[in-house]
């Protein structure tokens, strides 16, 4: 247990005192104190209330300078009218650190509001506070239960931290899910001064710690959790994370497409992406996770191999391991040889593996069959499938083969089923306590391995550095460009991308007729021609566009046709090929800076909302994936008898733009490059704008 953090005084307090105790049964005030002695908190417990002389066998006293020791933690069940001069009242007599349940709002309030008061008085004191608007916390292996309702259970320890911005959740997941065994577990609330960033440096702290489970609804203290989730992959600590709110969108009115495409969701997949972390998509899942993530077992190369008593149910695993990206072992000769040595007569030597024939010597039969799976070199992790049932001496058996194996190997061993209900209870525990965790239900199942074998994957990459800068006067020489503030119209936002190694297009901006002439014959007929118009942002919504002109006559009658209607400013720029059409961007998050988008481009950039994120700065092998993750991936390789597209040539480009989104993102709101067009030979930026912060 950690004894000089900085949270050492409210999650593992010397000594408690509950403000606001009483003797009503099932009122908070109530429950947190019997949750308290239940718990077995072996420090001074001090109720206090001055309604009450004894609460629950304990003695109350009438106010907090009325206890007869020093406190450590104060919890507060009070009113919100009682809040500020309680909380006062806590640092006054030197208590070190609060938890407020309450909602820190009041009717008419002044201002500053209650909750803004609180927060200040707090940190001016330089107290932790869990709240407001929490349900407190548990930390088992500190024996405090800080919490508003009373479970009278014991709860299963073990080396998970659970950090949730539902108490119900925490609540459902401490209380319900046994096989989980947690050290800590905290409802962080409005996070008035104390942030889940906190918390994860506190589980950090723990060497007992062994997995990180959030539900998120937002980061209030971005740099220190990203430098949570840093330390995180140093220690080996898997994080796995519930975000809500991920359907909400935060651009609806931005310049660029890249703005209007890429929601604050975005960021959070680019930030989980680039540290490692694991994401989940609801509570089912994320304990599927829990349980194979947080044992000490890491997998090996290679894929998934599984054992069965079930054809059919051998189908429905392919089917689900399909969808969530799942391969499997694909197992050497000697484990075939070993397999049709053992297996009844008629039965596929294959991964995965039905191995139930005709019931006879079925125990050696699996046994062997499941060593022989797990030992292939082609095997990362293991699962034994079956519908278990306590008392039934046939499960009874594959669970003691499932610990056989397991004791024989020192890959990942699991026990899965195909649903959710059931009555193995006692088998799901013993097993998940001897280092076999039982999951429950196909898809948690599949996805949990897929999050095993990703997070594996994450962790063996080679480092991936970014292409170089520019030198430093180019770079100052743009963020003085930037400042004053002005929109970069398309030659100027090439100009930009050219200096920061991005190949664009041919041009020349020119003002009359004969300049567009010249320029065209510079450039190489046939060429495009675009108003360059002040203020004109999406050209072809106004007619600003005239493509695909091969004769100077016609550069010369477009020119002037647009120039009446435009104004005499445009671009002449040379016709680019390319087999398929991709955007680049960078925005900017409020909360993480700034991001860099690829995505499906041209016309449809903001219909097919096909993009993907990544946080600045990468190399070509960080950009290659995100590139493949594309729905239109497949077109790349050539569709219709077209060559392949230059994949490498892309990912250069978006690399070097993830150096220009560091080297100038807090000067740029949003940069859209659109499109780039890919072919055989390269890939080149047709169209640019860049909005200056």
């Amino acid at each position: 247990m950690t004894a000089d953090h900085r949270l050492t005084p409210l999650l593992a307090p010397r000594s408690v005192a509950l403000v606001g105790a009483s003797r009503e049964p099932t009122k908070p005030g109530n429950e947190m104190v019997r949750e308290m002695v239940f718990g077995g908190f072996s420090g001074p417990i001090y109720p206090v209330n001055p309604r009450h002389e004894e609460v629950e066998g304990l003695p109350c006293h009438p106010s907090l300078s009325d206890v007869p020791g020093p406190v450590d933690l104060a919890v507060l069940a009070v009113p919100n009218r009682d809040l500020e001069a309680r909380l006062v009242e806590a640092i006054e007599t030197g208590v070190r650190a609060a938890v407020i349940f309450g909602s820190v709002a009041l009717e008419d309030d002044e201002d500053p509001p209650l909750r803004e008061r609180i927060r200040a008085i707090a940190r001016d004191a330089d107290m932790p506070v869990c709240g407001g608007n929490c349900m407190g916390f548990y930390n088992l292996e500190a024996d405090v239960r800080a919490y508003p309702f009373h479970l009278p259970e014991p709860l299963q320890r073990g080396g998970v931290s659970f950090f949730s911005h539902s108490g119900s959740s925490l609540s459902a997941l401490l209380w319900n899910e046994r096989r989980l065994g947690f050290n800590l577990a905290v409802s962080p609330g409005q996070e008035l001064v104390t942030t889940v960033a906190d918390y994860l440096d506190y589980a950090l702290d723990q060497s007992s710690t062994t997995a990180v489970l959030m539900l998120l609804e937002t980061v209030r203290d971005p740099e220190r959790f990203v430098a949570g989730l840093e330390r995180a992959a140093d220690q080996d600590v898997p994080v796995i994370v519930l975000k809500t709110g991920r359907t909400e969108e935060s651009a609806a009115m931005a310049l660029s497409h890249s703005g209007a495409i890429v929601g604050d969701d975005a960021a959070y997949d680019a930030l989980f992406e680039r540290h490692g972390v694991t994401r989940v998509s609801d509570l089912d899942e994320m304990t599927a996770a829990a349980l194979l993530l947080a044992q000490p077992r890491r997998p090996a190369a290679g894929g998934l191999a599984a054992i069965f008593d079930s054809g059919g149910e051998r189908e429905l695993l392919l089917d689900a391991a399909a969808d969530a990206g799942v391969r499997f072992a694909r197992v050497s000769p000697e484990t075939t040889r070993v397999l049709v040595d053992t297996l009844d007569h008629g039965l596929p030597p294959v991964n995965p593996l039905d191995a139930w024939g005709t019931g006879r010597n079925y125990r050696e039969i699996f046994e062997t069959s499941w060593q022989a799976l797990m030992d292939d070199p082609d095997t990362a992790m293991g699962l034994f499938v079956a519908d278990l049932t306590d008392g039934f001496h046939l499960h009874e058996a594959f669970a003691e083969i499932c610990r056989r194996v397991a004791s024989n190997t020192d890959k990942p061993v699991g026990f899965m089923t195909n649903h959710a209900g059931g009555t193995h209870h006692r088998m799901a525990m013993d097993l998940t306590r001897e280092g076999v965790p039982v999951l429950d239900g196909l898809t948690n199942a599949m996805a949990a391995v897929r999050h095993v074998l990703d997070r594996r994957d994450h962790r063996s990459r080679e480092p991936d550095p970014p292409p170089p800068a520019p030198d430093d006067g180019t770079v100052r020489r743009w963020r003085d460009r930037l400042r004053s503030g002005d929109v970069l119209m398309e030659d100027e936002s090439l100009a930009l991308l050219d200096d920061f190694g991005i190949p664009t297009v041919a041009r020349r901006v020119v003002t009359s007729a004969a300049d567009a002439v010249e320029a065209a014959e510079a450039v190489g007929l046939p060429v495009v021609l675009k108003t360059a118009a002040p203020g004109v942002v999406h050209k072809t919504d106004v007619g600003g566009v005239a493509l695909g002109l091969t004769t100077s006559e016609a550069v010369a009658a477009a020119y002037d046709e647009m120039a009446d209607r435009l104004g005499p400013r445009a671009l002449v720029a040379a016709m680019a090929e390319g087999t398929v059409e991709v955007a680049l961007g960078v925005v900017q998050d409020e909360q993480f800076g700034p991001l860099v988008m690829v995505a499906a481009g041209g016309v449809f950039v903001e219909l097919l909302h096909d993009s993907r994120v990544a946080m600045p700065p990468f190399g070509r092998a960080t950009a290659r994936r995100v590139i493949d993750r594309l729905a239109i991936r497949p077109a790349f390789d050539g569709l219709r008898g077209s060559p392949p597209a230059d994949l490498e040539a892309l990912a250069a480009a978006y690399a070097n733009l993830s150096v220009l989104a560091i080297e100038l993102g807090d000067a740029v709101a949003e940069l859209d490059v659109n499109p780039v067009l890919v072919g055989a030979e390269g890939a080149v930026a047709v169209d640019a704008l860049v909005v200056p912060a």
